[in-house]
């Protein structure tokens, strides 16, 4: 699992210095994306007992330019440049070496230098070429030198806008690549050096650079003259079968390996889709491939991932739909798999459900349970059985997933019909336990012989009660269905929230008054036949706080066939946008 990255740009900017005089030099590996800089920080390899990983990174002009599918001819400008390195020191924490080209003009330079630094890159080298440079790499390229006093020139001009002694610039020598010999190698490294390079890398495109190595041969020496040794840089692209042992036994201070990602991840990619353009599927490249798990892991997904798992309230609380009970207007099947709209009411709760970000419901079972088992292959919806039903009511259906309700849970009785922004706004009010509550029911005429479930708030006794102020979440002090209209202010519209400590507490007396209760709880004949309203009522008598969210639209109960049709009708109106 990718660990987050914890560098600012001050510390990156000298890990460089410090890993060379820690270690004697540095092995630097190439990187073109935040991907390939992941895979080269964390590279590891145990040789002779010793672990070994490199100890920086490189970002490189050509695999830059190559992953965005141009040529490597100064065309990739400076600000495309540093959005790449931009995503690769976003993930990373290693020392970075930038490929600055030639530099372009002092002005270019200057500012290129500027953010580099900013950014907390450590080094950039540029090529003592013309604009616009070719690839050194091209052995049928004209490749053309620039005036060495002019590029000393630019060495300084960097030096000066830089603000610490940090950022290094560094000399790249491209004499041996265009063909003008190790003496005029030697007299523009003079150059360079008395410019206040902070190092030169020696460059060359022969698998057997014989020119190069004396050149290096003589290197001590020549910064003896100068009276300052500036780092020695190696790209042994061409002639790496020298080792980087050996390399550093000849005096080079930082090896870079400039292209391997690039090259063989192209190498991959087109093997890739050769097979399964040769087999017709995929399949069998699947074993040419790293796995989405392992590519999840690398980039950090499953950090995230869990992170949400343990942050996010929509991954870890259940809705709890009670539907065990049998109804006496629809005695054919549990009340939740009464179709409207062409489909059944569950199927309604389970979209508003999945809109509102919650990810796992429970339905709780009984009368005509196996009508459910339809759903049982929906992942995210598990089942809790209350085969007492019959005997019991809605309080004990709920508390048979008990066992569900450890971060909280929401609730939702298996007859409404609702908006996805209640069940948010609910899980959103920050309350422990709090309840849909609708004052609109005065205005609807009920042609149904139904107690509804009324609401006393405690703003009703407020003397303040009138105010420009927007409560919508206001504490309740009577929940039940003997309380009369005239004295009720809200209704309960059968959705609640209750947070990890309020479904604790429900659980605690739950299982206390399961243990001993006889006779009548609250407003129930018997504890057996305990609706959620004598619940919420006996926590309010105890002093926990039960709270109220008002909505006034976006809900329906279905208790008839004309509850049904009114439901189907409205639903048509909003298809139609009406």
């Amino acid at each position: 699992m990718t660990q987050p990255v914890h560098v600012t740009p001050g510390q990156r900017l000298g890990a460089l210095k410090r890993a060379i005089t820690n270690k004697g030099f540095a092995r630097i590996m190439e990187a073109h994306s935040g991907l390939s800089g992941i895979i080269g920080e964390q590279a590891q390899a145990v040789v002779d007992g010793e672990t070994l990983e490199f100890d920086g990174l490189w970002e490189s002009s050509l695999t830059d330019s190559a992953t965005k599918g141009l040529p490597d001819a100064s065309i990739i400008g400076n600000e495309s440049r540093l959005h790449t390195i931009d995503e690769i020191l976003h993930v990373t924490t290693k020392p970075m070496i930038v490929d600055g080209d030639t530099g372009g003009e002092i002005p270019q330079f200057e500012y290129f230098v500027r953010h580099l630094e900013r950014k907390g890159v450590s080094a950039v080298i540029i090529e003592d070429k013309v604009f616009p440079k070719r690839n050194s790499l091209d052995p049928t390229a004209s490749q053309t030198l620039e005036d060495p006093a002019k590029f000393a020139s630019k060495i300084a001009a960097g030096k000066e806008v830089a603000l610490t002694d940090d950022f290094m610039i560094i000399a790249r020598l491209e004499s041996l690549i265009a063909g003008t010999g190790l003496q005029d190698t030697r007299r523009r490294a003079e150059h360079y050096i008395d410019a206040g390079t902070d190092g030169i890398m020696i460059h060359s495109n022969r698998r057997d650079p014989e020119d190069l190595f004396e050149f290096v041969s003589g290197y001590d020496t020549l910064c003896e003259k100068m009276g300052r040794r500036p780092l020695l840089v190696a790209v042994p692209t061409t002639y790496n079968q020298h080792s980087d042992r050996e390399l550093v036994s000849l005096g080079f201070d930082i090896i870079i390996h400039a292209n391997q990602q690039l090259r063989s991840s192209h190498k991959a990619m087109a093997g890739v889709v050769s097979s399964i353009l040769e087999t017709g599927s995929s399949h069998q490249a699947d074993e040419l491939s790293t796995s989405t798990k392992e590519i999840f892991s690398l980039v950090g997904h499953d950090r995230i991932t869990a992170t949400d798992r343990e942050r996010s309230t929509s991954l870890r609380l259940p809705l709890i739909i009670p539907a065990a009970g049998r109804d006496e207007v629809f005695p054919e099947g549990p009340k939740s798999l009464v179709s409207v709209a062409g489909k059944p009411i569950l199927e309604h709760q389970l979209e508003s459900i999945r809109k509102a970000g919650l990810k796992r419901t429970i339905i709780v079972r009984g009368h005509e349970g196996a009508q459910f088992d339809t759903y049982e292959e929906d992942q995210n919806l598990s089942f809790s059985e209350n085969p007492a039903y019959e005997e019991s009511f809605v309080l004990h259906s709920l508390m048979q997933a008990s066992d569900q309700m450890d971060h909280g849970f929401a609730m939702v009785f298996s007859d409404i019909l609702f908006d996805p922004d209640i069940l948010s706004r609910l899980v959103r009010s920050g309350k422990d336990i709090v309840l849909g509550i609708d004052n609109s029911y005065a205005y609807h005429k009920h042609n149904i012989d139904k107690h509804l479930n009324m609401v006393v708030s405690r703003k009703s006794f407020d003397t303040q009660f009138r105010s420009l102020r927007q409560e919508p979440v206001t504490e309740l002090i009577r929940v039940g269905k003997n309380i009369g209209s005239q004295r009720a202010d809200f209704e309960f519209i059968g959705m609640a929230y209750l947070s990890q400590e309020g479904a604790k507490v429900v659980r605690e007396v739950y299982e206390e008054y399961r243990l001993s209760t006889k006779g009548p709880f609250h407003e129930a004949v018997s504890f057996e036949k305990a609706d959620v309203t004598d619940m919420f009522q006996e926590l309010i008598d105890r002093g926990f706080p039960v709270h109220g969210l008002e909505v006034n639209k976006g809900w329906r109960e279905i208790h008839t066939l004309q509850d049904v049709e009114t439901a189907e009708a409205e639903m048509n109106m909003i298809s139609l946008g009406v």
